[in-house]
């Protein structure tokens, strides 16, 4: 191939696009600053990824919580909106420890969902298998 081959200008440009991308990423998702004392008051640094499902008695909302501690999550009705929210906490290792690679993010998070119309209740929310599993009951 010559130098001034179109396959070799495109593939280089679509490295420099992945390069660029990867660095995005990694800026998005450093470690929040610990500037404030309490989770509740700090501004939500991301919001985990959801699905949400329904059947005739219910809503099923799952939420990608992977390595959330459940007791620091917090689950709310308020006017037509669910709100997920909470923290997911640096490891302690991180002060002692070299990062190789760094992808989860951390920090406060929360995230709202407009849900269909009608009355719901928090049936029982629990984590299974990496996430939050919240069941909304038709009242």
């Amino acid at each position: 191939m010559k130098k001034t081959d179109p396959r070799l200008w495109m593939w280089s440009e679509a490295i420099d696009m992945l390069n660029r991308a990867e660095r995005m990423h990694r800026q998005m998702f450093q470690p929040a600053q610990r500037a404030e004392t309490t989770a509740r008051h700090r501004v939500p640094c991301w919001e985990p990824p959801v699905d949400m499902l329904e059947t005739e008695r219910e809503l099923l909302v799952l939420a990608a919580l992977p390595g959330v501690d459940p007791d620091r999550i917090n689950v709310a009705i308020h006017g037509g909106t669910l709100t997920i929210a909470g923290e997911r906490m640096l490891p302690p290792e991180l002060h002692r420890a070299t990062i190789h690679r760094m992808e989860l993010p951390q920090g406060r998070f929360e995230r709202q969902l407009a849900l269909p119309p009608g009355r719901y209740e928090v049936a029982h929310p629990r984590v299974v298998n990496g996430c939050l599993a919240i069941v909304l009951r038709k009242v």
